[in-house]
């Protein structure tokens, strides 16, 4: 198996619908890029949960799972489940980050989740931003809605450790939950490391993706 590194990570989006999505997705690839990558830039954005204690939750992970990153985060207030009815809200939301600069890599929901805010989210990344490497992360749930991924990124056993001590210890509020357990996260781990020859690993799906021997220029967007 071919494996592919970035010629650079400068600068990382990371697209939640709630508190805990992108953790929950891609807690141990964003512990591994930020320390292969030391003051890398991330920005993260959230559609739901701000002034509550998810927010307060969230900014906690998210440093935590940022290591040595220059971290910007934001949290908006939408109501929880009723994200596609603000959907010009989401999107003014995602042209002002997009404002900010050029992401090198954004991880955002996969188009195919079956939950409402998720799939908005997700639908919506592609009208802002034409021309990036946009990593959908995949999270299991009561809807049974997990695809086939195309991009892995294998975990060492400490770093998927790491990443599920860090979900329990930052996210309180969801530990009552029937599927917030260590078994749950690593179960699909496992499931993703055998697909790609390693232990564990995370997975992703992209929409497209190009390849060059050199690196590309002259690019319009809008083809």
């Amino acid at each position: 198996m071919l494996s592919l590194l970035p010629e650079r990570l400068d600068r990382m989006l990371l697209l939640g619908a709630h508190c805990d999505d992108v953790p929950i997705g891609a807690g141990g690839s964003l512990l591994e890029l930020c320390r292969a990558h030391p003051g890398v830039q991330v920005t993260a954005l959230v559609l739901t949960g701000g002034g509550s204690l998810r927010e307060e939750e969230e900014r906690a992970a998210l440093t935590a799972f940022c290591p040595g990153a220059q971290l910007e985060i934001n949290v908006l207030d939408l109501p929880d489940g009723r994200v596609p009815t603000r959907w010009e809200r989401a999107k003014l939301a995602l042209e002002d980050v997009r404002a900010l600069g050029e992401p090198d890599l954004i991880l955002a929901p996969s188009p195919h989740d079956a939950h409402q805010d998720h799939r908005t989210l997700a639908q919506i990344v592609p009208t802002v931003f034409r021309d990036h490497l946009t990593l959908g992360y995949e999270i299991l749930k009561w809807e049974g809605d997990l695809a086939q991924p195309s991009v892995y990124l294998p975990l060492a056993e400490p770093v998927l450790r790491e990443k599920i001590a860090k979900l329990h210890e930052h996210y309180g509020s969801q530990r009552d939950r029937s599927w917030f357990d260590a078994e749950t996260f690593g179960g699909l781990a496992r499931i993703r490391g055998v697909q790609c020859h390693a232990r564990y690993a995370e997975a992703f799906h992209v929409a497209k993706l190009v390849l060059g021997v050199a690196p590309l220029t002259g690019l319009d967007p809008g083809e």
